[in-house]
């Protein structure tokens, strides 16, 4: 089992560890860790291009809040966009504002922020 201290001793400069996320409808747990830029005032389609494009992805809502608690002050006090669509609207997509704490869905047109995250298996 690989532990969050070797994970976080392995970190490339300007990543930072969020934390361990549970595995959940047969998915594996995870570390999770925070890639080092983000980008501001673009739709959702352009925030999920922009993180793969920096070898991550968008981070799921769970992920979201895992960053709210723990990483909070590496955040702008704005809105961020998640991976996940609101189903079975999914012209909607989830997001995290890091001002109130709160999770709420916006349209894929709209112009937030984004942040990409990599993950980690537990072995």
């Amino acid at each position: 089992m690989r532990d969050y201290t070797n994970v976080r001793l392995t970190l490339p400069a300007g990543e930072h560890y969020a934390g361990l996320i549970l595995g959940k409808n047969n998915c594996c747990d995870h570390h999770l860790v925070l890639l080092p830029d983000e980008v501001a005032d673009v739709p959702w389609g352009i925030a999920r291009d922009w993180a793969l494009a920096c070898g991550g992805q968008l981070p799921t809502r769970r992920e979201l809040a895992l960053l709210y608690a723990n990483l909070h002050e590496h955040f702008q006090r704005m809105w961020y966009w998640s991976c996940e669509t609101q189903e079975p609207r999914a012209h909607l997509v989830w997001g995290q504002n890091f001002t109130s704490g709160i999770q709420t869905m916006y349209g894929r047109p709209f112009r937030g922020r984004a942040r990409a995250v990599r993950r980690v298996p537990v072995d």
